[in-house]
């Protein structure tokens, strides 16, 4: 590695450097905004398209609201769709989610959150493209810019509902963009909020922590031993999290424990390959292996690849979208050093990476990531099935107990309370809504209502598209 001292060459070699001054300083500055303004843009379409579709697989998005709603009117953050009465902060520890609970309060809904969501990962890009422009110049920090923002992970993550780690994305890029800059106690103020995001991310500050020791310990010894200090608080309060905090809101401790079943990291050990290929190929052509800054990607992937359930390991989902932000910077510093070394074949590869990265980025989005959907008009429209729906569901009345399934709850937890269907513990709702297009509770879904709560009776009140709507006589 080359030592932090070595002094930068000057602006001229490889387009690097700051460019200060006049309208040129104004447009350098001016281009990270552009392209997080863009990527806003691109993420809005996708998740809100996606939200008018009904395309939903998971029951996340209506976690959240039902937490941030609480926050929203100064509640205990419950999520009933996980059993009733349970405190989202005995589930996973994010209280960050309630800093979006302000604006949720004036605009209602789970687009709300959405919109936050796609604004938290394009605000991310600034701070990535900033530090490969004063690095490496304006083409090609712009470059890299962008192909972060189009990267796998952060549009996989932009697919798949809302999730904390929204917040732990735009932290991670600032606190690296810092450490960069040699700027040691911003960079980890910027990753101290990351102990809120989820419990598992206080190993990942404590990897940042080491990090910034690393770098800081050849020119400024105290900054070092400041950020080994935090490197042991973060540990300490990620297990004081998972062994203290979360089985104090939760009712029957962490439930995640056994997630990690034993397998060992050889099982599905194609799978966890072709992830690792697929987080260090197409952003960084392995280049970012010679950065130490890689190393911060090493308790997410730790995690996942020592877990027994195997939606950890592949590129699907959101879990990849921390490791974003952290590929491409370690890319950009690696860069940085080796265009300053002695192999000029190395040298050469490098410089030709941001183009090369920018290349693949762009041809995975058109072909085989979701932006692809960006040129079909279908994006862009509402199915007929979604308002049929939507005026089925109207007919429950606002703060009714709804017992529903991954298709109708996001429609109704915003204005009722959603319970998971069969997993309502005893609480007999008012409505059932189903989505049984594939006759999946049989061809009477009021038998299937009777079997949930033997002696209520239930009355099926209509049918659109599938989707079937009881109430509790």
């Amino acid at each position: 590695m080359t030592s932090d001292a070595i002094a930068r060459p000057p602006e001229a070699e490889a387009g690097a450097g700051p460019v200060r001054g006049g309208t040129a300083g104004r447009g350098r500055w001016a281009g990270p905004y552009a392209v997080a303004g863009g990527l806003f843009l691109v993420y809005l379409v996708l998740s809100v398209g996606r939200f008018r579709r009904m395309e939903w697989a998971s029951w996340d998005l209506g976690i959240f609201e039902q937490a941030i709603r609480a926050y929203a009117h100064l509640q205990v953050p419950v999520a009933d769709l996980k059993g009733p009465g349970a405190n989202i902060l005995g589930d996973h520890f994010s209280p960050i989610i309630a800093l979006i609970a302000p604006v949720y309060r004036v605009f209602p809904g789970p687009i709300t959150l959405l919109v936050a969501q796609a604004a938290l990962f394009a605000l991310s890009a600034v701070p990535v493209t900033r530090a490969a422009e004063r690095l490496l110049g304006r083409p090609r920090g712009l470059a890299l810019g962008i192909a972060y923002g189009l990267s796998w992970g952060i549009q996989r993550a932009v697919e798949f509902d809302f999730h904390e780690i929204a917040f732990a994305v735009p932290l991670l890029a600032f606190s690296l963009e810092a450490l960069l800059d040699r700027r040691w106690r911003a960079a980890l103020l910027w990753g101290v909020p990351l102990l809120f995001v989820k419990e598992d991310l206080g190993f990942t500050l404590a990897a940042l922590a080491v990090v910034v020791a690393w770098r800081a310990m050849p020119t400024d010894r105290r900054a070092a031993w400041t950020a080994l200090g935090v490197a042991a608080g973060a540990t300490v309060f990620a297990v004081l999290v998972f062994t203290v905090f979360i089985p104090a809101f939760a009712t029957a401790g962490y439930g995640y424990w056994d997630k990690i079943d034993g397998a060992g990291p050889f099982a599905g050990l194609g799978t966890k390959l072709e992830t690792l290929a697929w987080v260090l190929i197409p952003t960084s052509g392995l280049l970012a292996l010679r950065s130490p800054l890689l190393l911060v990607a090493a308790p997410t992937l730790g995690w996942r690849f020592l877990s027994g359930d195997d939606h950890y390991w592949s590129t699907d989902w959101h879990y990849s979208a921390v490791l974003m932000p952290v590929v491409t910077l370690a890319l950009v510093d690696a860069i940085d050093t080796v265009r300053r070394g002695e192999r000029p074949w190395l040298r050469s590869y490098a410089l030709q990476l941001p183009t090369a990265v920018l290349a693949a980025g762009l041809a995975l989005s058109a072909t085989s990531l979701p932006t692809e959907k960006l040129a079909q008009a279908r994006t862009y429209e509402k199915p007929a099935r979604v308002t049929a729906v939507e005026e089925l569901l109207a007919r429950i009345p606002d703060g009714a107990t709804v017992e529903a399934d991954t298709g109708p709850l996001t429609r109704l937890t915003s204005r009722c309370r959603v319970l998971w269907i069969g997993g309502s513990k005893g609480v007999v709702p008012d409505w059932i809504t189903i989505d049984n297009s594939s006759k999946w509770a049989g061809e009477d879904p009021t038998g299937y209502a009777h079997q949930l709560h033997p002696g209520t009776r239930f009355t099926l009140v209509g049918e659109a598209e599938g989707v079937v709507l009881m109430r509790r006589e």
